[in-house]
């Protein structure tokens, strides 16, 4: 079965071609960085009229790399919630379009189910031959999310535990403009965090009282507000390296904390830990998560570079799920609508 996937949740305009749910036809992204790097965040507004311009010919472009003709897809799948209403709307209503248009079965799909099921998309294991199936427990960690989900089925999910507050990706962007690495900071962060000293700066403890797998990183953002200010203040400068080590760890430590507490949960019974959302792309919380890992003999999965971020493939193979699970559901409903915020 072939799913063309859309994706536009945020700031890149994707649309991908996926087989069965596991197999890559093709993978086609348009980003904005280099147009909101300018403002040093995304401009709603400007993301919303870049998806218009982009989304007809990147999915032209999914389709001929694919090797596909719209009659050759079996279903067309887009992304309806969360993210920026705006942005959304541009891709539900070019789906919904489509799919009129061609008779083609329409699916939504929920963006974080989707950076879960980017693990669908790729042989794991250090075989190379290990394709990851549910039950397992996620850890999704985006500019907008930090959740700790369990996984019962393709489509049935479960959340543990989330953010009361800012979500980690949204920390380290913001703390990454703060000390001036440009814009996406979080990535900036990682590399510059290699060459610091974690140690160099004293951040807080965030746990949340009687909530032992929630997360919250208000406190070490405001913390990072204050030694950047108060160094000012006295006219001395912050070293980036410095706290760009010193904060990752922190932001690492917090959500480490979480996954012992879980491994040492008999009821969850954790075996497999699935890491997913644009922050699995940092090299400092994958090293850690798979440590631990290896310290409990569970096996963990995330996902290559290319499909930590927002993109269209992750779409496509959840969408497959949705699809198969539920046979006899209307998929032809073009009243579905984009909704800015959504739980699962």
């Amino acid at each position: 079965m072939k799913i063309l996937a859309i994706e536009s949740s945020c700031d890149e305009t994707c649309a991908a071609v996926v087989e069965d749910g596991r197999r890559i036809l093709s993978n086609i992204v348009a980003s904005q960085i280099e147009t909101h790097a300018l403002y040093g965040g995304v401009v709603p507004e400007i993301a919303s009229r870049a998806h218009s311009e982009a989304i007809s010919w990147v999915t032209e472009k999914a389709l001929f790399e694919a090797n596909c003709t719209l009659s050759d897809i079996d279903a067309i799948a887009v992304t309806n919630e969360p993210g920026l209403i705006g942005a959304l709307l541009v891709g539900v209503n070019f789906a919904k379009t489509l799919a009129y248009g061609c008779k083609k079965p329409l699916i939504p799909v929920h963006h974080i189910k989707g950076h879960i099921a980017a693990n669908y998309a790729h042989f794991n294991g250090k075989d190379g031959n290990e394709l990851l199936e549910p039950p397992f427990i996620s850890l999704v960690v985006s500019g907008g999310h930090t959740s700790l989900v369990k996984v019962n089925s393709y489509t049935d999910f479960e959340v543990i535990g989330s953010t009361r507050d800012d979500a980690a990706g949204e920390s380290f962007d913001k703390v990454a403009r703060m000390i001036g690495l440009p814009y996406p900071g979080g990535a900036k962060m990682d590399a510059a965090a290699k060459a610091g000293n974690p140690k160099a700066f004293a951040f807080p403890d965030t746990k949340v009282k009687n909530c032992p797998y929630d997360f919250s990183f208000s406190g070490l953002k405001t913390s990072a507000v204050n030694i950047i200010h108060n160094a000012a203040q006295k006219g001395e400068p912050v070293d980036v390296n410095d706290m760009s080590a010193s904060f990752t760890a922190a932001v690492v430590n917090a959500i480490i904390s979480r996954i012992e507490l879980l491994f040492k949960n008999e009821d969850l019974a954790c075996t497999k830990l699935v890491l997913a959302g644009g922050v699995a792309a940092n090299s400092h919380l994958r090293n850690a998560l798979e440590d631990t890992c290896k310290k409990h003999g569970a096996k963990f999965y995330c996902p290559p570079l290319n499909l930590c971020g927002d993109n269209a493939v992750m779409i496509g193979c959840q969408g497959y799920y949705e699809y198969i699970s539920l046979k006899d559901k209307d998929f032809f409903n073009l009243s579905l609508n984009a909704y800015a915020s959504s739980e699962f």
